[in-house]
């Protein structure tokens, strides 16, 4: 893929500045300095490419999807936090050799004697911290919304770790050329996040105006949200994708949180359904009609342009089936639906798909855990007996973490080759 090319090139760029402005390495501390500086290098190549990953270029979000991103960013980070603490513990041990003084006495000289060495720590310090937060057994106890606003301090921490890089990166001082490359990359990327997280947001905002007109409960702590505004048309969403939702309203105006459309774009309306899980979801069954709302996007890739053969498989669990049922009502070909929940009336906009169903001559199976009689593991077997030419059909599987593995691994063993299952995780 051409992305990766790019990434792994500018990666191998990166080694090649180091190994031009270094004629040769010398004893254990040379090594040690050494390895600390193309860890610090790759760390730093690594930060601009994570920025550009999350700031929303649509060729990207087109070409990619906006789920795939997201996982690449969430990799791309553990990579580049590993990097980073490799830098600081070779450097530190490598100086102390060379100067032949204690770790602490040269930490202490590094970080109060060197130009912009105390804003790197710092930046090291939150991005070490942003990695705390974002580790699994962490972030399943906060909120998106505590997840969200911490993360925002890595711009913080990438804008100080920049200073500290030119003063204190030895291959660029002196080095004209390579100082020059590196503003333009990471003032290419700002620009970017700049235009596509901010300035085209609000030119939208301000050209669609859009605003709640009603509020409707679908299932047990499930509801719908109906919007309207001007231009819609412009937006030119499509079935499948989603918008970062801001309400401007007490409790929730602080907050942009993703929600896929669950009708397909209308000129007059746009749909979300949600389910309460957080205070950011529960709230919105409160919102009142003329609620102004912002909305970035739209975004991902989980649409038509996806499909390969002529028979698609929707396999949806719980408010997974939002982005599915703006599929089921518009894919073309022969579309079966499984939607899975825990109980019966768990299942949201049920009367829709039935209708939706019987329009298009489509089949819809429900999937219930409770009562036990109607429950169907959720395994290769089951899937095939379920859609007998499974292996024959691109998939679209939506739903909560535990249950999109085990799909996935269901399809895999069925013979579903792995570039016709399209995904959208909910995770984040």
């Amino acid at each position: 893929m051409l992305t990766h090319v790019m990434i792994w090139g500018g990666a191998a760029a990166v080694l090649a500045l180091w190994w031009n402005d270094t004629p040769s390495v010398v004893g254990a501390a040379g090594w040690l300095t050494g390895a600390g500086r193309i860890t610090g290098l790759l760390a730093g190549y690594a930060c601009a490419i994570l920025l550009l990953l999350m700031a929303r270029v649509p060729l990207l979000d087109r070409a990619i999807g906006t789920d795939r991103l997201a996982r690449w960013h969430a990799l791309g980070g553990r990579y580049t936090i590993s990097l980073a603490c490799a830098h600081v513990l070779l450097i530190i041990w490598g100086y102390s050799l060379e100067a032949h003084t204690g770790v602490v006495a040269q930490t202490t000289t590094l970080v109060l004697h060197y130009p912009d060495l105390l804003k790197g720590t710092i930046g090291f310090l939150l991005f070490l911290a942003t990695a705390i937060v974002s580790a699994r057994a962490v972030r399943r106890r906060v909120s998106y919304e505590t997840w969200h606003f911490l993360h925002l301090a890595t711009y913080l921490a990438v804008f100080l770790a920049f200073g500290h890089q030119l003063s204190d990166g030895a291959d660029f001082t002196g080095n004209r050329l390579a100082q020059v490359v590196w503003y333009a990359l990471y003032i290419g990327v700002a620009a970017l996040l700049v235009w596509y997280r901010l300035a085209v947001p609000v030119r939208r905002a301000l050209r669609h105006r859009l605003y709640v007109t009603e509020v409707r409960p679908e299932a047990p702590g499930v509801v719908s949200v109906y919007l309207s505004g001007s231009r819609l048309a412009e937006l030119r969403a499509e079935p499948g994708q989603f918008f970062r939702w801001r309400f401007l309203t007490r409790g929730l105006w602080w907050a942009a949180n993703p929600y896929s459309l669950s009708a397909a774009p209308h000129p007059a309306y746009l749909r979300i359904t949600v389910k309460a899980s957080g205070g950011h979801s529960a709230a919105l069954a409160r919102l009142r009609p003329g609620t102004r709302v912002f909305a970035e996007g739209p975004y991902g890739a989980f649409t038509a342009r996806r499909r390969r053969a002529r028979k698609t498989l929707l396999l949806g669990g719980g408010v997974g089936i939002t982005p599915l049922r703006t599929l089921f009502e518009t894919l073309p070909g022969e579309v079966t639906l499984v939607y899975r929940a825990r109980r019966p009336e768990d299942l949201a906009l049920r009367g829709e798909l039935d209708a939706l169903a019987a329009a298009r001559g489509a089949v819809v199976h429900y999937v219930v855990d409770e009562p036990a009689a109607y429950s169907s593991p959720l395994t290769a077997g089951a899937l095939r007996g379920l859609v007998p030419d499974l292996a024959e059909r691109d998939v679209y599987l939506c739903g909560p973490p535990g249950m999109t593995e085990a799909a996935l691994c269901a399809l895999r063993e069925a013979g579903v080759r792995r570039r016709r299952v399209h995904h959208e995780s909910f995770a984040f």
